[in-house]
């Protein structure tokens, strides 16, 4: 057993690696594993602070939307008619499309902010105070 190697390493000398690179990139954003961008989530006592990284992501292009406690970012990235018309050799960017989302149970609805700046998107979510849901009946 001590001689056993495993798969990804017994081909890490394997002569086509950069080749199956080179077709794999336009796929890799589909993979399972990726979920489009990095989003952070803080609680901040009074708040909650949600950063999201994305670089050469226009603020247009970026979709924030709260929805009974539901926090949901979505970019919607696209290309320009000016970057469709060069002749790539090979290009690892173009469009794209993800969406992330977090549950924040006592996110107030007003007082919300977001800002895009230097392609990191931070969202502060104020918290509201907890309503109780529970009301006690009087048995006669």
């Amino acid at each position: 057993m001590a001689s056993m190697i495993p798969y990804t390493r017994a081909l890490r000398n394997w002569p086509f690696d950069d080749i199956d690179r080179f077709f794999d990139a336009p796929f890799a954003a589909l993979s399972t594993g990726n979920a489009g961008f990095k989003m952070n989530v803080e609680d901040a006592g009074d708040r909650y602070v949600v950063t999201a990284e994305l670089p050469g992501v226009k603020r247009d292009e970026i979709d924030v939307e709260l929805n009974e406690g539901r926090l949901s970012v979505s970019v919607d990235k696209k290309e320009s008619d000016e970057e469709k018309n060069k002749n790539y050799l090979y290009k690892e960017s173009g469009e794209w499309s993800a969406t992330r989302g977090v549950y924040l149970k006592d996110a107030a609805v007003s007082g919300l902010s977001a800002k895009l700046e230097g392609g990191v998107l931070t969202v502060n979510v104020p918290k509201q105070q907890e309503k109780t849901n529970v009301t006690k009946i009087a048995i006669d």
